[in-house]
């Protein structure tokens, strides 16, 4: 099976601009999770609209292609330069793994593990998922819930607590049932990705303003994979200083 590792990229970030071109120790942020990312797959390529940032992985030798300033998601950049990458390279791909452009430390086991469920034919799309173990993940509106069936197939996604637990006072729910959190790593058979991306948005997606859900009303399944290990996230400065002030990084 081959899989393409895609790393969206954008210069734009509205809380953190320039954010990929930003140095953790001797290295950009866009160089550590391309290199993280080429541990876990042999073609990993980098998704911009930047010219800085194309330079930028040029300068390191990586593989990196222009795509549309017009995309909303990091899916609909990924499917242009999954495409275009192809058509330019005549190679061809089983699925396509989107990877975080700001966690650069995010672990190759687990994006392979997450690619390994494209072994099974059926699947279409998968993600990550991680258990909520406290109240804040429960309840934070910015941590989207996973609800999942006995197959483990995502069957809803959203902002609130799903389920609501009926006389349980809610400083309990944690500790009275299984709340998953969704990690923010897709992954797409090659021909659904392109599907997905023409898709019109849907009303729960505008609702809860998360795409998944758009692909799941539209009747496509997304095979969760669990894992405990969750990257660190770099949205913020802020985030940023906090790594650089609890880590030793060359």
């Amino acid at each position: 099976m081959r899989v393409l590792g895609i790393i969206p990229s954008r210069y734009k970030s509205t809380r953190f601009p320039g954010k990929p071109l930003v140095k953790i120790g001797s290295k950009t942020m866009i160089h550590r999770v391309y290199e993280q990312a080429s541990k876990a797959f042999d073609t990993v390529l980098v998704a911009t609209d930047d010219d800085k940032i194309f330079s930028e992985v040029t300068s390191f030798s990586g593989k990196v292609v222009m795509t549309s300033e017009a995309h909303q998601s990091g899916t609909d950049r990924c499917a242009e330069a999954a495409r275009n990458y192809c058509e330019k390279t005549g190679e061809t791909f089983d699925a396509v793994i989107n990877i975080q452009g700001d966690e650069p430390f995010v672990e190759p086991g687990q994006l392979k593990s997450l690619a390994s469920l494209f072994e099974d034919k059926n699947v279409q799309i998968a993600t990550l998922v991680k258990e909520a173990k406290t109240f804040d993940e429960v309840f934070s509106e910015n941590t989207a819930k996973v609800v999942i069936n006995l197959r483990n197939e995502a069957v809803y996604f959203s902002r609130s607590p799903i389920p609501f637990l009926r006389g349980e006072d809610k400083q309990n729910w944690v500790n009275k049932h299984l709340y998953f959190r969704h990690i923010g790593v897709y992954a797409y058979r090659f021909d659904v990705l392109q599907e997905i991306t023409k898709l019109s948005q849907s009303s729960l997606e505008l609702a809860e303003k998360l795409e998944q859900n758009r692909w799941i009303e539209n009747g496509y399944k997304i095979k969760v994979c669990k894992t405990e290990f969750e990257g660190l996230a770099v949205d913020t400065p802020e985030d940023l200083q906090k790594i650089l002030a609890t880590m030793k990084i060359d």
